[in-house]
């Protein structure tokens, strides 16, 4: 069964609201990667903050005022018409939701918990519930009254992307007539300490499959769709999940999870790898997932595929990623792309020789494919999680 992505609301470095992200997205705007102004291990971090003021939570409960709620009730207020209209069509308990995080509100949890430690006692502001993983769905079904399915995905960077899958088959399986699915992730001291202790964090701008990439940058984002059966411009078309489990965070060299993720997406779409018009790379720019992805692309993808990471546009936005880049596709597929320019690859143009070949996006390049239009995104996770979504014109 077809899920149609009937409306986009997001929100990253790259800007607030579809028009914004998308001019900068396909002029490959990195000016939102900027110094982090605290010292992070000794470097100065470039990181994908969202700089836009954000709405209030002033009319929240305490459980729910944190800055990762406030990046997706950004994103939210977008769609507000569109999520109105199809819960007063299908009802409260016909509309579900289904998020994606891997901080959810850390950040404000370990501020309350460094308080204690120094104060000996918590701040009023503190509460246990902001670092619980559900808290992203939960504010969304409380604040909007839904009584629908509600559940939070913590896969680490595939979690939203997952989430979109999920979304998908409460609509298959007839238990929701509408789904509010995506992911959000905000900036936070553990993210970034983390990826810094595990040597993976780069002090420049990301320079995903270049022979000169040092690691990743990280960012902040919240991406939300609003997802039923009702035909729309753009479809889920398919998608494909695997586990390889080789390490905990090493992906497995050979590229089999990926490989069969990308397999599996486009099995369950029925188009074949030729008639894939643009693939949104996972991309980090970490010296394993690059060299991973670029054997597993090749394999899947033999002839060649146009294709680009977006992390240096944004950074890593973790749990958020997944949503975002399946976003980015959505807007290539939009009218906000009447030019049916592609996402530029950002890079310093210096091939690593021991990598196969990729077909990495020039500026300006232009869609070629006739007909239906097909883009691909892929998301790699901790633990050898892997999703690949396949998105769409509608048949």
């Amino acid at each position: 069964m077809t899920a149609y992505l009937n409306a986009l609301g997001l929100i990253c470095a790259l800007g607030r609201g579809k028009a914004e992200v998308a001019r900068r997205l396909l002029a490959g705007d990195s000016s939102g990667m900027q110094p982090h102004p605290q010292m992070i291990a000794g470097r100065r971090l470039p990181v994908g903050a969202a700089t836009v003021e954000l709405p209030s939570l002033a009319d929240a409960p305490l459980q729910h005022a944190t800055r990762n709620n406030q990046l997706l009730l950004a994103a939210l207020d977008e769609i507000a018409c569109e999520v109105d209209e199809a819960i007063s069509r299908f009802g409260p308990s016909r509309v579900g939701v289904v998020m994606g995080t891997s901080t959810s509100g850390i950040q404000e949890a370990t501020q309350g918990i460094a308080r204690l430690v120094r104060d000996g006692q918590l701040p009023s502001s503190y509460h246990y519930t902001h670092q619980e993983l559900c808290a992203p769905a939960s504010f969304i079904s409380e604040r909007l009254q839904l009584s629908g399915p509600s559940y939070a995905i913590s896969t680490a960077c595939t979690s939203s992307a997952r989430a979109l899958l999920s979304a998908k088959r409460l609509l298959d399986a007839g238990v929701c007539d509408a789904v509010i699915c995506g992911g959000v992730d905000s900036l936070c001291d553990l993210t970034l300490r983390g990826f810094s202790s595990l040597e993976a964090t780069s002090a420049h701008v990301c320079n995903p499959f270049s022979v000169n990439r040092d690691g990743i940058n990280i960012g902040e984002a919240a991406a939300v769709f609003l997802m039923t059966r009702e035909r729309a411009p753009i479809a889920l078309l398919g998608g494909g999940a695997s586990s390889d489990a080789h390490h905990i965070s090493a992906p497995d060299p050979q590229g089999l999870g990926a490989i069969e993720s990308m397999g599996k997406a486009l099995g369950s779409a029925a188009v074949l790898a030729e008639q894939i018009s643009y693939l949104n790379l996972h991309g980090t720019a970490t010296r394993h997932n690059d060299a991973m992805e670029s054997l597993a692309v090749a394999s899947v993808f033999p002839a060649g595929v146009p294709c680009s990471s977006t992390k240096p546009l944004t950074g890593h936005t973790l749990g958020a990623a997944g949503a975002l880049e399946a976003a980015f596709c959505w807007l290539t597929l939009s009218d906000h792309n009447p030019a049916q320019q592609l996402p530029p690859h950002r890079w310093d143009g210096e091939q690593d020789a021991d990598l196969p070949w990729l077909s990495l996006v020039a500026p300006g390049t232009q869609a070629t494919a006739a007909g239906q239009r097909r883009t691909m995104s892929n998301s790699f996770a901790f633990g050898g999680n892997n999703i690949s979504l396949i998105l769409g014109d509608a048949p």
